[in-house]
């Protein structure tokens, strides 16, 4: 259990530090992406067969197409959040992005017949004005970036990803985590082989970075995320998750110098808080005075 906690407090961490490492990088978002997957599925599949396990995804072609379609839209919504860390810095970009997961926890009672809650609507509420706070001058003069235009559609493809993954029930793991990773270095591919060609210019510095961000940050952290979270309880899983956007916020000020107002402060805390009350608070349920275990 403590080695399960370890790699997923590290995996979150690592994601929490994509924006950093990609600041490094002087290569358009897609050409990021499309390295970084790359090198990431390569990553995963030694794994997968030093590890020796059986491949099963095709016993299921239904959940496969899930899987499929939940890796393209991963592949997007990386592409989308790598541009809006470029265009509008790692800090709003994350928090655009952390948007997801709340589109997720309201559309659940339709897509997974989950109850909807007084706790998921205030924390929807709290997300949309922890937004306004975020953009709020942008909202007031009637201008919306592309960085957060961006920042938004990755948190739609997020959405998408997550809704398909968890349909796609009988693969789990890593080789879930491979599938995916291996379709969504396949859709940028193609856009990248559509827009410019397979080749990419890569200078001298940008190498270890590179390495970095596609080894450590995507081989190593999915791996890490994957193979710890079905050992953790579910609370445990959801607390330490917003780990995530807060580190990334933390680096980006104390390493990229990216500095919040006052308002956006309180919307990063309206958008964070509200996401996690949403998801995690549960009513006690009492029968006869006593209180019933969860």
């Amino acid at each position: 259990m403590k080695s399960a906690y370890f790699k997923y407090v590290i995996a979150l961490l690592l994601f929490g530090s994509n924006g950093i490492v990609a600041s490094y990088i002087v290569l358009s978002s897609y050409e990021i992406v499309y390295l970084r997957t790359l090198i990431g599925s390569l990553f995963l599949i030694i794994v997968f067969v030093l590890s020796k396990q059986k491949i099963r995804f095709w016993k299921n072609k239904l959940h496969f197409l899930y899987l499929v379609i939940s890796g393209v839209a991963m592949g997007a919504s990386w592409i989308f959040l790598f541009e809006a860390y470029r265009q509008i810095g790692v800090s709003i970009a994350t928090l655009a992005y952390y948007c997801g997961p709340v589109i997720v926890m309201i559309l659940s009672p339709l897509l997974f017949k989950e109850k909807m809650t007084s706790a998921k609507l205030l924390g929807f509420l709290a997300v949309v004005i922890g937004m306004l706070c975020v953009n709020g001058q942008a909202f007031a003069q009637g201008k919306i970036s592309w960085g957060l235009v961006f920042g938004i559609l990755s948190a739609v493809m997020y959405v998408f990803m997550v809704i398909f993954n968890k349909k796609a029930v009988t693969i789990t793991g890593l080789e879930n985590a491979m599938c995916q990773l291996v379709v969504s270095f396949l859709t940028v591919a193609i856009f990248v082989g559509l827009k410019q060609g397979f080749a990419v210019n890569l200078l001298e510095g940008n190498w270890i970075p590179i390495l970095i961000l596609g080894v450590v940050n995507t081989g190593i952290g999915c791996y890490f995320y994957f193979s710890s979270i079905g050992h953790l309880p579910v609370q445990s899983v959801s607390i330490l998750g917003y780990l995530e956007p807060l580190s990334a916020l933390i680096f980006s000020a104390t390493i990229l110098g990216e500095m919040l107002s006052f308002v956006q402060i309180v919307g990063a805390v309206l958008i964070l808080g509200g996401a996690a009350y949403g998801e995690m608070f549960r009513p006690r349920r009492k029968h006869r005075g006593a209180i019933d275990e969860n």
